[in-house]
């Protein structure tokens, strides 16, 4: 169980290039081996120990609290609907009113990865650093842009585009929530460039490698690689 157990789950994605092979619902639920794919989510954290999730909710919100409910196992659901768009970071700023913490996860809700959340928790308080973010080493970073680290601090991002092996934004990461807290409720903010750009530059962000099986469900061609990669059961081992 980690000292911080509680997460916040991005599940407000409309699923814009995943139309072709999924519509009618939030790219959160959309279909893996007949589970939506957040149920994948749920599971890793409440194997590990969680005690409460706040799922960040916007396009068809109300669907996805009817298919998950308040309980999952062990786990307390909470929902915090953005009333418009409010971007990934605006979308933070809102659900970490509901965190009861003074620390917690956040979690893309269309990436899935193996890691040891005791660990990341671990790592992270002994760094000293509001923000940590979990990183995959892929072989092809093209399509994700890559991040660029020195020692054990993220330093930069590399604009998409960039070809050969390297280290990614895994769209996980554990931050104290008075790094957001400060900002103002309801506005609209990217994450990305609102707050991991600037931490960067600051040396404020913590790169947390050991990581794998990284699966982002944002592209059909992904969407089919977590197909074969997700079983019915739980989550294979990548």
């Amino acid at each position: 169980m980690t000292a911080t157990d509680e997460a916040i789950i991005l599940a407000g994605g409309l699923g814009t290039r995943l139309r072709s092979v999924v519509s009618g619902v939030p790219k959160a639920l959309a279909q893996v081996n007949g589970r939506p794919f957040v149920a994948y989510l749920l599971d890793a954290l409440a194997t590990q120990g969680f005690s409460r999730v706040i799922l960040a909710t916007g396009y068809l919100g109300e669907m996805v609290e009817a298919v998950l409910g308040d309980r999952w196992h062990d786990m307390h659901l909470v929902y915090s609907r953005e009333p418009q768009p409010l971007g990934t970071g605006g979308a933070v700023v809102l659900a970490a009113q509901h965190v009861h913490g003074a620390a917690c996860f956040v979690l893309n809700g269309d990436t899935y990865l193996h890691l040891d959340y005791s660990d990341f928790d671990s790592c992270a308080r002994q760094s000293n650093l509001p923000l940590a973010m979990a990183l995959a080493n892929v072989p092809e970073t093209t399509r994700y842009g890559a991040v660029e680290v020195d020692g054990d601090r993220v330093v930069g991002f590399a604009e998409k585009g960039r070809s050969g092996p390297g280290y990614i934004n895994a769209g996980a990461y554990r931050i104290e929530c008075n790094l957001v807290a400060g900002q103002p409720a309801g506005a609209a903010l990217s994450f990305e460039r609102d707050v991991l750009r600037p931490a960067a530059k600051r040396g404020g962000i913590l790169a947390y490698t050991q990581t794998r099986g990284f699966i982002d469900i944002g592209v059909p061609e992904d969407f089919a690689r977590a197909q074969r990669l997700l079983g019915a059961g739980g989550a294979t081992a990548c």
